[in-house]
């Protein structure tokens, strides 16, 4: 019997039984969608972490207090030792690097924020007006917080989009007065609205200058500076231009760790990709209970189709073929299924694509090609077993329907 006809002999014997098919079919597509939907998860939230990373620019350094690159802790953490802190002396050295275009000091914390009768807590940076130039921040009304001399405090914020709109309503927020902690503080420009991005809701927060910010928190550390070097060419001289300095400032001790944007977006790159994978390999799991259906199905064809498969053999069917008709049906089964679940994934992905347009979903070729090719080869595996159970049945027995 010709291929052709084998696979038509599959279909009709496929056909007979339409339940049984269509539930099968249900659950081969199932396991397949499952891998193609979450594998899309998966590389969604990689590129959305690469594509925030890639918003800040190429050529970002964060310096942390602490040096954590080798021991891959803080020093001290078990001698009841704390590192040397963060200074906004230290920030303003390392913006006089020929090799450092900006720097912007972080003090971060959380105050009561309040208009009138109008308050809520929100979250506030404090930091000078290098911040919203490093962090690309759009500002939609007003001017970015003063320059001048960081060290002395002035009675300026910015708002985001949302905290403005809620202390202010429909009214302008330019020139208006906020009482921050203890602090009154005026209103010299709001952001744009632009979301949560890299754990921080823009939307919610206040930003103000670092010397204000350090007295409402009574601090003198800072809790990290950001450095954007001149180009990506001079990120690791500007990285050993800050290591250099920080460690002549710090009495010739290399107390802190510095992070470059790639070295952080790689290590991202690396744990979601192995999330995906991970993902992946556990809506495959769907798979294989689908493929021990598909063998339980197909064997209970072989029990009921005890008489057709004597009648094939009483006309001179080679056990070889009979075996083959039987894979053929496992086969169409994981085919079908597996296109079937393919289609009901990529309706996912565009639906979730089309629900949350911020969320760069999108469903690798590789999720697609592995869905596929597993549902057929599970599919075509569980099914030997029945394949050869039918192939060792006896004719005479076959026919005369006895065990």
């Amino acid at each position: 019997m010709s291929p052709p006809a084998v696979l038509a002999f599959a279909l009709r014997s496929l056909a007979a039984v339409p339940l049984r098919t269509a539930l099968t079919l249900l659950a081969v597509g199932i396991g397949a969608g499952a891998v193609l939907t979450l594998s899309a998860l998966g590389e969604g939230a990689r590129r959305y972490v690469t594509r925030e990373f890639a918003a800040l620019g190429t050529n970002l350094l964060v310096v942390l207090p602490g040096r954590s690159e080798t021991a891959g802790v803080t020093p001290g953490l078990f001698l009841g030792e704390t590192p040397r802190d963060l200074t906004l002396d230290d920030a303003l050295a390392l913006a006089r690097s020929p090799h450092v275009r900006r720097v912007a000091p972080i003090v971060v914390g959380s105050a009561r924020v309040s208009h009138g009768a109008r308050a809520r807590e929100a979250t506030v940076l404090a930091s000078t007006p290098g911040l919203v130039a490093i962090r690309r921040w759009r500002i939609a009304r007003g001017r970015n917080l003063p320059e001048g001399d960081p060290r002395r405090g002035r009675s300026a914020c910015l708002l985001g989009a949302r905290l403005a709109r809620e202390l202010f309503g429909a009214e302008p927020a330019l020139g208006r007065w906020v009482r921050v902690g203890d602090r009154r503080l005026r209103v010299v420009g709001v952001l744009a609205a632009q979301g949560f991005g890299l754990g921080i809701q823009t939307d919610d927060m206040v930003i103000v200058p670092v010397a204000t910010g350090m007295a409402l928190f009574r601090t003198e550390s800072l809790f990290r500076i950001m450095v954007e070097a001149r180009s990506r060419e001079a990120v690791p001289l500007a990285r050993e231009a800050v290591r250099a300095i920080l460690r002549e400032r710090h009495g010739g001790e290399e107390d802190v760790t510095v992070v470059t944007q790639d070295a952080v977006l790689g290590a991202f790159d690396r744990i979601l990709r192995a999330l995906t994978y991970a993902l992946a390999g556990l809506a495959g799991i769907s798979l294989g209970v689908a493929g021990i259906l598909v063998m339980n199905v197909m064997l209970i064809g072989v029990a009921a189709r005890r008489a057709e498969i004597g009648l094939l053999k009483a006309l001179g069917a080679p056990p070889g073929l009979i075996g083959r008709l039987f894979l053929a049906e496992a086969a169409l089964l994981g085919a079908a299924g597996g296109l079937a679940g393919l289609g009901v994934g990529w309706l996912a992905v565009l639906l979730v694509g089309r629900i949350y347009p911020a969320f760069p979903i999108a469903a690798p070729g590789w999720a697609a090609a592995a869905a596929f090719g597993v549902a057929l080869a599970g599919a075509t595996l569980f099914g030997l077993l029945p394949a050869r159970r039918a192939a060792r049945l006896d004719p005479v027995a076959a026919l005369a329907d006895r065990g």
